[in-house]
């Protein structure tokens, strides 16, 4: 359903009314379709800076500009713009790693060759430094999105206007028990998220309340909301689990016929709606609507969406991500390994809700330097590089992930090291610095170009949005 579908004609609601038995059936059916894991996607979300000053904040005109001739593009992937400009491609799903990747780098070198005809590149960074950032887009959904994160305090706004991701798209897995299967899959999405926080933590926090942290981006998302950004209990089933989360979370916003704003009521969980009524009855698509404002680090969309990964630097730095989670979930014997260092770890910090829980916390704050999460990033990395060649994976991408386990994982270090070092030096990005996971020491980095982690000059600084 696009996102900024209006409310479907009235009467259909009334002729038609969705009850809360009818809601639960609905979500039980379309969160997990099980079936032989086999398909694979990615959605890449990257920030638009000008090559020559990075660290200032582009006009909206020059945005938009440079939005309308990327989607002019023949691209196999789904190009989408986020509220404050940010860049995003969604592969179609693949059925293999090789076929997912391909397809992403060739719509990529197409986005950027264009852009660089406009004196702008692609920024791989979990979270924009520059400020301030106004909202790009309006429209009744991010008007009512904005009007409802602030309720909660600045973490929304940032969210929406300067946060951008990796995210890996896996099948759900089998309806039986084992390690393909949906209900072990789902718990390993969980119990291993903390380690992908924290090896591929790209957003060091330099102000504020995330000072310090090497994830502030998943800081911010765990802020946005007492409930939207929040795992189910893992204790649960998971299909009864997460419709019980699903209906249980608060209707954000309710959408009206025609252009008008939307209605953004406080309060109101979903459930609460099939019972009163409000001021129109909810329909199955005003239901298909909410689940698409839930934003869980791991959501369930018939496959799984793992959605706590920053952005990575470099050309190809995300393929590091995308492979890694391939492997620890299409592997069997990978997968069993993942899931015996991670429970073991996870057990440890006790059974709270991601992100909220204190090992994500510590994932954030501390990335791989946490010496737990080191030795577990350890485990699974040496697992996946051994399922990598089973699964398939070309050279390119077995020597990336490798590559990437010697400069960062085995030392305690995070692409957020490299960009927090190159601010704290005033340097230009370039050479080293800007050189992210999965682009070789000497090869050619368009962000490190544009001049990748400058520190912002004291005219550039605003307040915070």
């Amino acid at each position: 359903m696009p996102e900024d579908s209006p409310a479907p004609f009235a009467q259909n609601a009334e002729q038609n009314p969705l009850t809360e038995a009818a809601a639960e059936d609905l979500v039980h059916g379309i969160c997990f379709k099980t079936g032989p894991p086999r398909l694979l996607g990615a959605e890449l979300e990257w920030l638009v800076v000008d090559i020559e000053r990075p660290w200032l904040p582009l006009t909206p005109e020059r945005l938009t500009a440079a939005h309308a001739a990327a989607r002019a593009l023949p691209l196999n992937s789904r190009l989408t713009v986020e509220p404050g400009g940010q860049l995003e491609l969604s592969s179609a799903p693949a059925d293999s790693l090789a076929a997912c990747m391909d397809g992403l780098r060739a719509d990529l070198t197409a986005v950027r060759g264009t852009l660089r005809g406009q004196g702008l590149a692609l920024r791989g960074l979990g979270q924009d430094p520059r400020e301030p950032l106004d909202r790009l887009l309006t429209s009744p959904r991010y008007d009512a999105m904005e009007t409802y994160f602030d309720r909660t305090g600045p973490a929304g706004r940032a969210m929406m206007r300067s946060s951008a991701s990796v995210q890996v798209c896996v099948d759900a897995g089998h309806e039986e028990p084992g390690p393909l299967g949906y209900g072990r899959r789902w718990q390993l999405a969980h119990l291993l998220g903390a380690v992908l926080v924290a090896v591929f933590a790209n957003s060091p926090g330099r102000e504020g309340p995330y000072r310090g942290w090497r994830c502030a981006r998943q800081g911010i998302w765990s802020d946005i909301d007492p409930r939207r950004a929040l795992a189910p209990p893992l204790d649960a089933e998971p299909r009864a689990g997460w419709v019980r989360h699903a209906l249980d979370t608060e209707v954000m916003c309710v959408r009206s016929p025609g252009d008008g704003p939307w209605a953004v009521p406080s309060g109101l969980r979903f459930r609460d709606w099939l019972r009163t009524g409000g001021e129109r009855r909810p329909t199955a698509e005003d239901l298909e609507y909410h689940l698409s404002t839930l934003f869980p680090p791991v959501r369930p969309r018939g496959h799984l969406e793992l959605r706590m990964i920053d952005a990575q630097p470099g050309e190809n730095g995300w393929l590091v991500p995308v492979a890694l989670v391939h492997a620890l979930f299409d592997d069997p014997e990978a997968s069993e390994t993942a899931y015996r260092a991670v429970k073991a770890l996870a057990d440890a910090y006790g059974p709270r809700c991601a992100p909220r829980n204190p090992l994500w916390r510590t994932a954030a704050r501390s990335g791989p330097a946490d010496p737990e999460l080191r030795a577990a990033a350890a485990l699974c990395f040496r697992a996946a590089g051994e399922a990598l060649p089973r699964l398939g994976a070309d050279t390119e991408v077995r020597d990336a992930v490798g590559e990437f386990a010697e400069r960062y994982v085995r030392r305690g270090r995070c692409p957020a090291d490299d960009a927090e070092a190159a601010a704290a030096a005033g340097t230009r990005a370039g050479t080293r610095a800007g050189a992210g996971a999965g682009a070789g020491a000497g090869q050619a980095d368009v962000t490190a170009r544009a001049g990748e982690h400058r520190r912002r000059p004291p005219a550039a600084k605003g307040p915070r949005p």
